[in-house]
Formats: C-alpha cells, sequence, structure tokens
C-alpha cells in the first residue's frame, strides 16, 4: 500500500535566502501516529504548513493520499485536518456555528450527530452556544480541534496542540487521538512535550536546521540509541572513586553515596559483573541496586548537540 503522505526533496527557501526545509523526504503510512521533534526553528512548522498547502513549496513534491498538494491542491487538502499554533477563530460566532461553517467549507452534508459526538469528545458540548469571545484559551484550543475534524479528515496535523493548555485538555486530546487511531487516521504532531512523543507516537522524526536527520520506530530508536543507567547506592559515602574503580561509563554521586554506571544496552557484555566484583575488592559495601533507561528527551537532546557540533 502506498504512503498517505509522500513528500520527496521537499525545499522551502524564502526571499531572505533563509532555507527552512533542505531537500526533505519522509513518507507516513496511512493509520500511523508519527511525532516530528525538533528545536524552535528547526522546520517543523514550515513542513507541516507546505503539506496542508498554506506555504508553496520551492522545489520538491508532495502528495496527500497520492494528490499532489500544489496541481490537485483542493482533493489533497479535502483529506487534511489541521491544528494550527496559532488560535485564530471567527470571536462572535458560537461554538457551534464556527465548527458547522467549517464542515461546510469542505462540502460535507449536513450531520449534527456527528458534531455533537465531537463536541462532546471535547467536553465542548455545554458551551456549544457560547460566543468565541467568551471562551478561555484552553476552550479556544478544543474548538480549534473541533473544526480540524470537523469533515472527517483522513490526515490530521496537530502543531503543539497542547502546549500550554490545562492538563485536562490534553487529556481529553489524547482520549480523541486514540479514537481517530482506531478509525485509521494518520495523525502527524509537532510537540515539545517529549514523553508524549514517547507514549502515543508509532514513529518519531526528529527535524534539525530544515533537515530530516532520522525517522525510526518509537522502540527501535529507544533501543539502538538507549543507554541504561545502574546506580548502586552505597552503605557508606565515599570522597572519591577508588583507583581500581575508575572506568569509562562510572561516576560518583555528587553527594557520594552512590556510583552510576551508565552503559551501552546494545553491547554484548555490560561490565557490570567485573563492576560489582570489583567494588566488593575495593571494600565499598552495596546498600542497593537500581537501574533506568535513558528518556527519549536525553536521546533528543543528544542528537540535536551532535547536529550542532
Amino acid at each position: 500500500m502506498p504512503p498517505i503522505v509522500s513528500v520527496r526533496d521537499l525545499t522551502k527557501t524564502y526571499s531572505g535566502g533563509f532555507t527552512a526545509l533542505d531537500h526533505v523526504s519522509l513518507d507516513i503510512e496511512e493509520g500511523e501516529i508519527i511525532a516530528l521533534l525538533g528545536p524552535n526553528g528547526a522546520g517543523k512548522t514550515t513542513l507541516i504548513s507546505t503539506v496542508c498547502g498554506i506555504t508553496m513549496p520551492s522545489g520538491g513534491t508532495v502528495e496527500v493520499g497520492g494528490h499532489d498538494v500544489v496541481r490537485d491542491w483542493r482533493r489533497a487538502r479535502d483529506m487534511i485536518g489541521l491544528v494550527p499554533q496559532e488560535i485564530s477563530l471567527e470571536p462572535f460566532s458560537t461554538v457551534w456555528n464556527n465548527v458547522r461553517f467549517t464542515r461546510g467549507l469542505f462540502d460535507r452534508p449536513r450531520d449534527d450527530a456527528y458534531l455533537e459526538r465531537l463536541l462532546r469528545d471535547l467536553s465542548l458540548w455545554e458551551k456549544r452556544d457560547a460566543k468565541v469571545m467568551e471562551l478561555s484559551g484552553g476552550m479556544k484550543r478544543r474548538v480549534l480541534i473541533a473544526k480540524a475534524l470537523s469533515h472527517g479528515p483522513r490526515v490530521l496535523f496537530l502543531d503543539e496542540p497542547t502546549a500550554g493548555v490545562d492538563v485536562e485538555l490534553r487529556r481529553d486530546m489524547w482520549r480523541v487521538v486514540a479514537r481517530l487511531r482506531e478509525e485509521g487516521v494518520t495523525i502527524i504532531l509537532t510537540t515539545h512535550y517529549i514523553e508524549e512523543a514517547e507514549a502515543i507516537a508509532d514513529r518519531i522524526g526528529v527535524i534539525s536546521k530544515g533537515r530530516i536527520m532520522l525517522v525510526e520506530r518509537t522502540e527501535d530508536l529507544m533501543a539502538r540509541l538507549g543507554r541504561k543507567e545502574l546506580r548502586i547506592e552505597l552503605t557508606e559515602p565515599v570522597s572519591e572513586l577508588p583507583e581500581s574503580l575508575r572506568r569509562e561509563g562510572l561516576m560518583r554521586a555528587e553527594d557520594g553515596s552512590a556510583l552510576i554506571y551508565t552503559y551501552d544496552t546494545r553491547a554484548e557484555r555490560t561490565g557490570i559483573t567485573a563492576l560489582l566484583a570489583d567494588i566488593h575488592a575495593a571494600g565499598l559495601q552495596l546498600a542497593d541496586l537500581s537501574t533506568s533507561n535513558s528518556s527519549l528527551e536525553e536521546i533528543f537532546v543528544d542528537l540535536v548537540k551532535e547536529d550542532a557540533a
């Protein structure tokens, strides 16, 4: 089955000479959730805007559902829902009319039952007759999400959808995302909440300086780049590491109460057995052992640092 979104050698250079996208290629499969991570100015929003037909590319091609976003933009855009970062709504219109109007723009037949379910899912039903100007910032963002979903898109773009919103909205948002996924909707999101990407995304894409650094399945990325940390609690603190324990990956905790050993989960040998034997030989007594995996946030920071070097 061909990808539902296909980006080939996409570039975007603005009139001032700034290159926001530098030969980006990316395939997104139908029904998957992909999270795009990158620092501010990396090109995430430009990529989304170009796929959605808001920004014209300088070169390359983009297809959505087999439709070129430039030559066949009506059909391509018909498949897409977009929740932008900026809140832009008709302030004097009610919530219900905002959402119903957007559905009409896509030439969809009237379906009040569908819109009611949508508003209920986003905890907006009780506010359906309120004017947008009367809503809080979080409620306005809910209206943006409802508008993006009003025409039943097959591809949904979420550009920082939960930035600066309350916990309740984030919970409602991910509940809706889970339902959409079950219905086969493809979801592409950018987020600064890296724990969300790790929790819900099938794949992670990392963008830096307008280039795709990598796109991998979340679990594969964690396994390939992840590190594991062994924390060795001591019964008595040490002021410095004994000479016999000085090795790569081992450091003393700031207060000396523990030793911290970082190792590669993919390595054939971790070195833990030899380390524990050396600790015993050095006369140190263990109080406890615990392990933890490196987070996606640490991996992301390391990747961006490598790219900046």
